[in-house]
């Protein structure tokens, strides 16, 4: 005797496969937003083995940025400051906090702070700082406002969008070179910005590339 199966069977082929596309879809729609920069570094600040405040040093301060990153305008990456240049101040400053106990050992020792990184991209791209720099881009347009953290964060996402907005129009970012470590200056207005952006993007010889071998090497 053979088996009767209810009339819905007959649909079950084109019910699998419409399942299966919904899935895929959505596992490929997760994948894309989840595992983009935009979610997964954004945001992210990781606890340093040394607590230090940008927003005491840089905003109350008044630190220039190339003081601690001094490699910024003569290499591609931007140096992190080794431990005998925290204590340029600090054999003065709070030179028996038991807070910077660390700092004082790697002086001693030579032995450098495990810094944890921060800010990143793939290791497929090539991203040089002092062209930026040279050219007048503030490290605020890649870090935000570095001056007003207490832990720093990841703060713009990095992405090839976010990259190509900045080198499609590159009139909106640029600004006089001593304004680029000013984290906190603006312009008059946009209609100055542009006019200042044009005028520097010819008379600097700003080079705005946007071929794939700009930056993947």
């Amino acid at each position: 005797m053979s088996a009767i199966f209810p009339k819905w069977t007959n649909r079950l082929p084109l019910m699998v496969i419409i399942g299966g596309l919904l899935v895929g879809g959505a596992l490929v729609a997760g994948a894309w937003y989840y595992l983009t920069p935009k979610y997964s570094r954004v945001g992210y600040k990781p606890i340093q083995p040394v607590a230090f405040s940008h927003n005491t040093h840089v905003g109350q301060l008044g630190l220039d940025c190339r003081y601690c990153h001094h490699d910024v305008e003569k290499s591609w990456y931007s140096n992190v400051p080794s431990s005998a240049t925290c204590m340029n101040c600090h054999n003065q400053v709070l030179k028996d906090d038991p807070r910077l106990a660390l700092i004082r050992k790697s002086a001693e020792t030579g032995e450098p702070v495990p810094w944890v990184q921060v800010h990143r991209v793939p290791d497929y791209v090539y991203f040089n700082h002092s062209v930026h720099v040279n050219r007048g881009v503030s490290c605020v347009e890649c870090h935000g406002r570095i001056d007003q953290m207490e832990e720093v964060y990841h703060d713009q996402p990095l992405s090839m969008t976010f990259c190509l907005d900045c080198h499609r129009h590159p009139e909106t970012k640029l600004r006089p070179p001593d304004k680029i470590t000013d984290l906190g200056w603006q312009p008059d207005s946009p209609e100055k910005q542009r006019e200042f952006g044009l005028k520097a993007l010819e008379n600097w010889k700003v080079e705005s590339l946007q071929n794939c071998s700009a930056c993947h090497r």
